[in-house]
């Protein structure tokens, strides 16, 4: 965990740190705190607590700058504050929550001092379409609501207990509540036009994080399923529509990472064992036989055809694969 204290002074640097750059406005005897649970690159947890200001982010900022897929979940602990975004306005009251964007100017202001729990992530994990999810900006999340008030409590308890998780411990609990957050949304989402184009949407997600994630040994597609919080079968219909399945498509993926590095001189020095584990094989005839059933040759046969570096010379794994 990390804890900064600051003041005044120091307000647009700690946002600009930990949340996203703002304009701020505090009084001269400001004093804040902020203690930060890092879940993962990207993905983090943070208490702040801090007294009266109001803090801006112009539409220059949200046009210019690159953190634009940035989202900011904000459950209020205690006190009151405001928020104006999309022509929105959500009054927070203690234990209400509310989901804002970087990609788009907005206003926040408290008068008294107050804490808040926030959840930092990037956009493309929200398993939600983007139109879904700008509606669902500066919408008030009621904690009499099951979904808000489970994810409040969750967020609260995974911020105490997360120093003693390991890293893929904190990575998981973070893309759970992750998936706290997107049921949760849903109860405060109106209906967005243009739901056939939904499936589309969801199946590009699902593609892109396949291929971002294919060296990931244990990445199925219940997995999948879970992580853009779907039914298994609803995935394997989204992937009929191109004609393969999740295990198929996965696989192509991590054979073309495969095919990269077999032609790469600077990973000459690795075996066939090392480049099926560094693509997300768990067994290496596994790689193997997929590898020629795909290309028609073995992984050594075609470093030797495609690495020209003359710096990759068979190793003894390569020479024991099957001709």
């Amino acid at each position: 965990m990390r804890i900064h204290d600051f003041s005044g002074a120091e307000f647009e640097d700690v946002l600009g740190e930990f949340f996203i750059p703002v304009i701020v406005r505090s009084g001269p005897d400001f004093r804040g705190r902020v203690a930060v649970q890092e879940l993962d690159k990207g993905l983090s947890l943070s208490l702040t607590r801090w007294g009266p200001r109001s803090a801006a982010r112009t539409e220059q900022m949200a046009a210019s700058s690159s953190d634009g897929s940035r989202m900011i979940f904000t459950v209020q602990v205690a006190s009151r504050s405001h928020m104006l975004q999309r022509d929105r306005f959500a009054d927070l009251a203690t234990g209400s929550a509310v989901l804002a964007e970087a990609r788009s100017a907005y206003k926040w202001a408290a008068h008294t001092e107050n804490r808040q729990l926030t959840l930092t992530f990037s956009r493309e994990l929200l398993p939600l379409r983007t139109a879904e999810i700008s509606e669902a900006c500066a919408r008030i999340m009621d904690p009499v609501t099951p979904a808000t008030n489970m994810l409040g409590a969750y967020l609260g308890q995974l911020f105490k207990i997360a120093d003693g998780l390991t890293a893929p411990q904190r990575l998981d609990a973070g893309h759970a509540a992750i998936d706290l957050l997107a049921m949760a949304l849903r109860d405060v989402v109106p209906s967005v036009p243009g739901c056939e184009g939904s499936a589309e949407v969801l199946l590009e997600m699902m593609l892109r994080h396949l291929r971002e994630h294919s060296a990931d040994p244990h990445l199925q597609v219940e997995e999948l399923a879970r992580r853009h919080n779907v039914s298994v079968s609803h995935v394997y219909t989204l992937f009929e529509r191109i004609g393969t399945t999740p295990a198929a498509y996965l696989r192509e993926q991590r054979l073309l990472a495969a095919q990269a590095m077999l032609a790469d001189p600077r990973c000459a020095w690795l075996g066939t064992t090392d480049i099926a584990a560094a693509v997300g094989f768990v067994e290496r005839r596994t790689f193997e036989r997929a590898f020629r059933r795909q290309y028609g040759m073995t992984p050594g046969n075609w470093r030797r055809e495609h690495c020209h570096s003359g710096s990759a010379p068979a190793t003894h794994e390569d020479e024991m694969s099957p001709r």
